[in-house]
């Protein structure tokens, strides 16, 4: 995957953490695992406090997210991935399109021939087809895969009112408001410039409870 999704960084770990309601220690985890454990979520080399994890690494995160939250102990996420990657194989199978379409049929096969009761819950049958539960689906429908089948676009969880949006396509990949189409460090940056919600909210053409949304999750990131 040569493209900008994979090439360029966007986020640092902690960034990462917060956006997506994870402990830093997890994405840490995932991203700079110990030694003869494979990385989990694609992350470049560090560079000082430079951002590390690019878009391709964020949906990657994005899912083992929802895996987290559906209750999968962290040592049980490691081989779901391994045989996720390994029967869809592909790399960056956990952004792609077919862990989507095929990634629950994947694991109930392989847990169930196991008796891994952590992974089956990640797995329900509905209409005589295995689907993931509710959770993870609900996660899932967040994301919007492109032509090629990768992610392109994941709405993020950490916001109550916002509608905020990852897009590899605009905006160099950082988070956007949708109703508005403003960044959200122009909101946050005009905030710390000593700009009152209203008034970004009428540049910005973004309801204020969502710019004051955006500033909530903008000062726990920060925190």
């Amino acid at each position: 995957m040569n493209d900008p999704r994979v090439a360029r960084a966007i986020f640092t770990l902690r960034e990462t953490a917060n956006y997506l309601r994870v402990p830093k220690s997890t994405i840490h985890a995932w991203a700079r695992p110990q030694e003869r454990e494979r990385a989990l979520i694609t992350c470049f080399p560090r560079q000082g406090r430079q951002a590390t994890v690019p878009f391709v690494g964020f949906a990657e995160a994005y899912v083992l997210a929802a895996f987290r939250r559906a209750g999968v102990p962290l040592q049980r996420i490691r081989p779901a991935v391994k045989v996720l990657s390994n029967t869809i194989g592909i790399a960056h199978a956990l952004a792609s399109q077919q862990l989507y379409t095929d990634g629950a049929e994947v694991l109930y096969d392989y847990a169930s021939g196991r008796e891994d009761d952590d992974l089956l819950e990640l797995v329900v049958v509905r209409t005589g087809q295995h689907q993931f539960s509710e959770v993870v689906r609900d996660y899932l429908r967040r994301i919007t895969y492109g032509d090629d089948g990768w992610a392109s676009r994941v709405r993020l969880p950490a916001y109550n009112r916002a509608e905020v949006v990852v897009d590899s396509r605009v905006a160099f990949g950082l988070p956007l408001v949708v109703h508005g189409g403003a960044r959200v460090e122009d909101l946050v940056d005009r905030f710390v410039a000593g700009d009152s919600i209203p008034d970004i909210a009428d540049d910005f053409g973004v309801p204020p409870e969502e710019v004051e949304d955006v500033i909530r999750v903008a000062a726990r990131v920060a925190a």
